[in-house]
């Protein structure tokens, strides 16, 4: 992921890039900033993870990109550049072909993104068929059963048949890998992909995805609350608060050196098992903003407990997305040689 400012420029190199991207929806009780200025590159053959509480905007990002907030109630600005073609102005029957064909999504729930009343093997001939309109059922059913076995789903001739309540989480959430990949999309998008299920599952599916990276070249956004799969998965990361981002760099960076005091927090809620656990582990204070009513200032202002180093600018300044060393951006007013200090002084021994 190149990281560059938040003035909003065409890409360069980057297969998918935002610019200054805002999703607000209107409803009864206000407007909901769900996303309010994200700007990334990402490059075919990386991976970004995108992580954050619940309710900082990262889904909504992640269905904005795949061009699903098509309701009245949404208001989308800013740009969405997809292999050089620019999405939030595109016609409508645009990115639906782009959907599926060159970019697809692998949802938090299959369970609930699956028909329940179409055998998988329909929902992914259906899929298959939606891009090749030139292609046979019989063609599409033995793609679907290629593509089943691909992601280890054992008996794939037999299992095509079966409905998505017949599977197991895991065997569902590889049936829902496996729609997504049956037209070779260059961009995948896993939303949350190992939430509810055990350890030993998730692992494969996590290898599952990596593989499927390796073979295809995609460029992948994870999209997670845990910390320990973009560890596993990522090149770089991005971290969202509020629905504003408010660090991003290269993965190893941000584990070795984070810049803000909610990365800190997160780093700091996040078990270990590379080393002795010296102290319990010590949540991030107070409650997510509404997005409704989101903070004046930086949005992290209130649970922030360095806010009264700024002088005041926390509460009524909102900090710009700044380099803090090469290719490592934070927003946040605290100078960086307190933040360093801080984080040598108080953070880092507790990770």
């Amino acid at each position: 992921m190149t990281v560059q400012p938040e003035d909003a420029r065409r890409p360069g190199d980057a297969f998918l890039a935002l610019r200054d991207l805002r999703i607000h929806f209107d409803t009864d009780d206000g407007l909901v900033k769900s996303v309010d200025g994200v700007s990334l590159d990402l490059a075919e053959g990386r991976t970004l993870g995108i992580v954050g509480e619940s309710g900082s905007g990262k889904s909504v990002t992640s269905l904005g990109i795949m061009g699903l907030h098509r309701s009245r109630r949404a208001r989308i600005s800013g740009e969405i550049w997809l292999d050089g073609e620019e999405l939030v102005g595109a016609d409508p029957d645009r990115v639906r072909r782009l959907r599926g064909q060159k970019m697809a999504m692998i949802f938090q729930d299959p369970l609930t993104a699956m028909h329940p009343l179409y055998t998988v093997g329909a929902q992914i001939v259906e899929a298959y068929l939606a891009h090749h309109p030139g292609g046979t059922k019989r063609e599409a059913r033995r793609r679907a059963i290629e593509m089943l076995d691909r992601v280890g789903i054992p008996q794939p001739d037999r299992r095509v048949d079966d409905y998505p309540h017949q599977f197991s989480g895991g065997m569902r959430q590889r049936a829902m890998i496996a729609m997504a990949l049956v037209n070779n999309p260059q961009l995948l998008i896993a939303d949350e992909p190992t939430t509810a299920l055990d350890v030993t599952v998730q692992a494969q599916i996590l290898d599952l995805i990596r593989d499927v990276q390796s073979e295809f070249g995609s460029a992948v956004i994870i999209i997670t609350h845990d910390l320990g799969v973009v560890a596993e998965l990522a090149d770089d990361i991005l971290v969202m608060y509020g629905g504003r981002c408010v660090e991003r760099g290269p993965a190893t960076t941000l584990f070795e050196a984070p810049e803000h005091p909610y990365t800190w927090g997160l780093l700091g809620s996040m078990p270990r098992l590379d080393r002795p656990l010296q102290e319990r582990l010590v949540p991030v204070g107070g409650t997510p903003p509404s997005l409704i009513n989101v903070p004046s200032g930086c949005a992290f202002h209130p649970r922030c407990p360095y806010a009264e180093l700024t002088g005041g600018r926390s509460a009524g300044e909102r900090p710009v997305l700044a380099e803090a060393a090469p290719g490592h951006h934070a927003a946040c007013h605290l100078p960086i040689a307190d933040r360093h200090r801080i984080f040598a002084e108080q953070i880092a021994p507790r990770l």
